[in-house]
Parts: structure tokens; C-alpha cells; sequence
């Protein structure tokens, strides 16, 4: 339930040890804007936990005064000492609304997390999420079992050369990808690394990063998979994993999956001369028009398109496309509903500039225009200040209105779409009456 009364202030200490201050409010960041929380947070949900942003000062507001207060040292006990700002990072199926309220000092760009505002109600911790899929299917006490480790090396065992196999192992054992991981339980959603290569320089890709950028917090695959490898994976994996059963190519353990669309219609060729059961999806900037109309030619059907915005100036400085650009992405969505696809948007959210009016009536055009079927919500993972710097002065402008309102204006003005994080297995894409908060 949300809370009635504005939390504390957390800070951390050097040691990385998260205090309640004893005085101070909390507060969230929205874009350039610092300030006392608009909305009631929800008590940290399971599964997620609270982070240092090293080299960041928190901000608190006074109780008396109302003025905000920058921290730049803190008394306890008999020790004083310089603190940094603490936010949370919560569990998929959760969308964050706002960011925490800090400002930046000496330190390093933080690494790709997706820091969501966090503060104490006396009675533990809140952060500052919506709820956006309750579907149970991905809750987090699913993956990493016991069972995980022997489940990889039998699979391994039965393939050993398999390069797409050889990938899923790191990703599953070592970065805990549910999706990965799903291959080796014979369940649900399963990866199908492809690419080495991309042909965007995402400011915040989680694969590459420059020198001088924060550790990239996955390694790219690094030998591309031929389309035999990918269909025996994918056969298997379709034949095995029931009602929900779908192959994703393009995983972010990787480069764009569509800079080898020749390997995955082939794959895809394979795939349907074995077996009709199941999805095959594909996860892509959308970039490459004549791949993708390939890859639904040899038997395509789903669709999820990652994008920052739906306005050109903002998505290329995000995105920095090499040999395409936003008009592209938009002929790739238009051939998508053209072809009856299951179109998706992976819409990466960061509150104060994904919901600005302008930005957000940008995307109710692109939803309506093409019949958009669904938006899942990705609280972008990289540094906030990081972000904004690509963002300020780009895109559509207005006032933010908040996470919330922004879904909400969404599900009101296209009742057939579906809100929510997770992609849809064929037997569950009928379009809803009105959607809601996806369950």
C-alpha cells in the first residue's frame, strides 16, 4: 500500500552502510528537478535492495523550513564523515517513477543500474516503483535455484560445441539472466544470442562501453552462433517449454541482432521444418527494414522495438545509429503491424524525460499510428546525470507529468494496448478490452 507521510532521508556511509538521517526528509529527482516526493512510494518490494551512489551527495529537504538541504558532511555519534546518496534498484515488473534526489561530487559515472528514489518510513524502506506486471511466471525466487548449475552442464554435455549454448552458460550462471536461464529449465522465454557486432553506440549499452565510460555490465558474445546452432537450441527449447513457449532473438549480452538477419532467417527456416510449436520473437532497434521483412518472410512473428523516444533528435543522440536513423525504426514498425505481427515497444523510461507533455503525445502518436500492441516499461540502467546530459535540450519539451500519470494517458488513449515488462506467448497477444497494470 502506498504511504501516507514523506519518508526520511538515506544516506551511506563510506563503508557503504545505509543510515536514516535523523532529521532530514527524502527527496526524488525528475529530469534537472530536485524536490520533496509528489507521489506516496510502496515499501521496497521483495526482491529488490538498496545501493551507494559513490561520489554522490544526498539531498534532503528541512521539516521546518521546507529548503532543500545538500549534505557534504554528517555527524554521528563522535565520528563525522562524507556522505553519499543511497537509491534502490527494484525487481523486474517493476517500473520506477522517480530517481534519487543527489548531486554529483568527486566520483566516477556510476555503473548501469537503473537507481530508483528510496527513503525509510520508520518502519523500513520505500522506494518511488509501480507495480507494472504481476505475471508470476518471472518472479525472481524462480531462477537461481539449486538445480540451475547440473541443469547447464547436461545441457552443455548434449552440445558441447554449441556456440549459442557456450554463451547462455555466462549468462545464465554468472549474470543470473532470467531469460538464460529459462533455456536451461525448458520454460517460457528463451535467448538466442546472435550478433558480435552493432550498428548503434547506445550511450548506455550494456555490452560495449568506451575506455573512459563505466565497466559495461555484460561481456558481447564474441563468436557469432551459425543458423544450425540456433535452431537446435531453439527446437528443443520450443518443443519443451510449454504454453508460453517463444525464442528471442537479440539479448543484451549482444550486438543487433539484425546485422545477421541472413543467419537468423535460415535459423528460423530450420526451426519451422522441425516443429510449429511456439513464438519467434525478436528484439532489435529496428534499423535494418529489408532484414526484418526476410526474417518475417521466413517465419517471423513477433516484434519488440527498443526506443528512448519517439522523436528523432533525442533518440539518435541516445541511440547514435550508424547507417540508419529514426525514420527507419518507424518504416520497421509499419512493416511489423503490415505483416501481423506482435508489435512491442521496449520504451527505456526515465522520469523527467520520458514523460515531458511533448514526449509523451510523441508516443501516443507512434502507438496510434501503427496499432501499437504493447509498451513495456525498461527503467533505462545508466547513470542519471549521464543520461540527462544527452537528453537536455533534445526531444519534445512540456512539464514532466509524471511515471504514473504518463501510463495512465497510455491505457486512455489506446484501450486495445497492453502496459506491462514482460513479452506475450501466442496464446496470450488477444488485445485486451482496457488494459491495466498487467497481471
Amino acid at each position: 500500500m502506498p504511504l501516507s507521510r514523506t519518508p526520511t532521508l538515506l544516506i551511506a556511509d563510506p563503508s557503504g552502510k545505509v543510515l536514516e538521517h535523523p532529521r532530514l526528509l527524502a527527496t526524488v529527482r525528475s529530469g534537472d528537478e530536485v524536490m520533496l516526493p509528489p507521489e506516496a512510494p510502496v515499501p521496497l518490494p521483495e526482491g529488490a535492495r538498496l545501493v551507494q551512489l559513490p561520489g554522490r551527495r544526498p539531498v534532503g529537504v528541512d521539516p521546518e523550513s521546507g529548503e532543500l538541504v545538500l549534505l557534504s558532511e554528517v555527524q554521528v555519534g563522535r565520528r563525522s564523515f562524507v556522505p553519499d546518496a543511497v537509491g534502490a534498484l527494484v525487481p523486474p515488473g517493476w517500473t520506477r517513477t522517480y530517481l534519487p534526489g543527489e548531486v554529483k561530487a568527486d566520483g566516477p559515472v556510476l555503473p548501469q543500474w537503473a537507481y530508483t528514489a528510496a527513503g525509510w518510513d520508520g518502519g523500513g524502506p520505500v522506494a518511488w516503483a509501480l507495480h507494472t506486471d504481476r505475471r508470476t511466471h518471472w518472479d525472481p525466487d524462480r531462477f537461481s535455484t539449486p538445480a540451475l548449475k547440473a541443469r547447464v552442464r547436461r545441457a552443455r554435455a548434449d552440445d558441447p560445441e554449441n556456440r549459442v549454448l557456450r554463451q547462455l552458460e555466462t549468462c545464465a550462471l554468472v549474470y543470473r539472466c532470467f531469460t538464460s536461464q529459462n533455456v536451461f529449465y525448458g520454460r517460457d522465454e528463451g535467448a538466442l544470442p546472435v550478433s558480435t557486432i552493432c550498428n548503434a553506440a547506445c550511450v548506455g549499452c550494456i555490452s560495449d562501453q568506451p575506455e573512459d565510460g563505466p565497466p559495461a555490465s555484460h561481456e558481447r558474445i564474441h563468436d557469432g552462433p551459425t543458423s544450425e546452432e540456433l535452431a537446435r537450441v531453439a527446437v528443443a527449447h520450443l518443443r519443451s517449454a510449454g504454453p508460453r513457449a517463444m525464442v528471442s532473438f537479440g539479448q543484451g549480452c549482444e550486438g543487433e541482432p539484425l546485422t545477421r538477419w541472413r543467419i537468423i532467417a535460415e535459423a528460423i527456416r530450420r526451426i519451422r521444418a522441425e516443429t510449429p510449436a511456439g513464438s519467434l520473437h525478436i528484439n532489435t532497434n529496428a534499423s535494418l527494414t529489408t532484414g526484418l521483412r526476410a526474417l518475417y518472410d521466413a517465419g517471423l512473428d513477433s516484434i519488440r522495438v527498443s526506443l528512448n523516444s519517439a522523436v528523432a533528435d533525442l533518440y539518435e543522440a541516445y541511440y547514435r545509429p550508424e547507417k540508419y536513423g529514426w525514420a527507419d525504426v518507424e518504416a520497421s514498425i509499419a512493416l511489423s503491424r503490415e505483416r501481423g505481427a506482435y508489435v512491442a515497444l521496449n520504451l527505456l523510461t526515465f522520469p523527467g524525460v520520458t514523460d515531458r507533455e511533448g514526449e509523451v503525445e510523441a508516443l501516443r502518436a507512434l502507438v496510434r499510428r501503427h496499432r501499437v500492441d504493447q509498451v513495456q516499461t525498461r527503467s533505462l540502467c545508466i547513470d542519471p546525470l549521464q543520461y540527462l546530459d544527452v537528453a537536455r535540450d533534445r526531444g519534445a519539451g512540456g512539464r514532466p507529468m509524471g511515471i504514473a500519470r504518463m501510463l495512465r494517458v497510455l491505457r486512455e488513449d489506446a484501450p486495445w494496448l497492453r502496459v506491462g515488462n514482460f513479452a506475450r506467448g501466442l496464446a496470450e497477444r488477444a488485445r485486451p478490452a482496457r488494459a491495466s497494470a498487467e497481471r
